[in-house]
């Protein structure tokens, strides 16, 4: 394919995001563009600064269609072993929800929040492996297990259905006086 330049690049690109089916790498639109990643990157940015609704996630950009105008979302409070942040994220997801993030209290930097965006367990699978692959540490690690999770669904029955599955299995964080 012919290198593409500027305005013209990022309404192709634009274009390209909002018929994915899955998140793309910089890589990927890097190739198709014919460009470097970082241009892709310097894309990115100005497509966010003129409030385009896309993301950056540990598996590649993705464009938020709807921004959130259908869906519901929810933040929960959880808490288990990192050696349970697979199964967790599988009971949510197989409740119909998607996990869009993952936030900590840190005692010094705050809040601190990561990118998660997984909606089935193929993408749980690909989620784990990174995490396998570079090593990385859990966020819920800085706290002991205690996080939050955003969560969003087509409605809010499905948020109360993922709700009662964590309860079920202990990874709920409530208030128990």
């Amino acid at each position: 394919m012919k290198k593409l330049y500027g305005e013209q690049r990022r309404q192709i690109l634009l274009e390209k995001l909002k018929t994915a089916e899955a998140p793309l790498t910089g890589g990927e639109l890097a190739a198709f563009a014919n460009v470097s990643r970082q241009v892709i990157v310097s894309d990115m940015t100005l497509l966010k600064a003129r409030s385009e609704p896309i993301i950056a996630t540990s598996s590649g950009y993705l464009f938020l269609a709807g921004s959130g105008s259908q869906f519901v979302s929810r933040q929960i409070a959880c808490r288990h072993l990192p050696s349970d942040t697979e199964d967790e994220l599988k009971i949510l997801v197989r409740a119909g929800v998607t996990v869009k993030d993952v936030s900590v209290e840190h005692p010094v930097y705050g809040e601190l929040t990561a990118g998660i965006h997984v909606s089935d367990e193929a993408g749980v699978k690909a989620f784990m492996k990174r995490v396998r692959d570079t090593g990385a540490s859990y966020l819920l690690e800085l706290t002991d297990g205690t996080h939050l999770h955003t969560i969003t669904a087509a409605n809010e029955s499905i948020l109360d259905a993922a709700v009662a599955a964590m309860r079920e299995h202990g990874y709920l964080l409530e208030d128990t006086e």
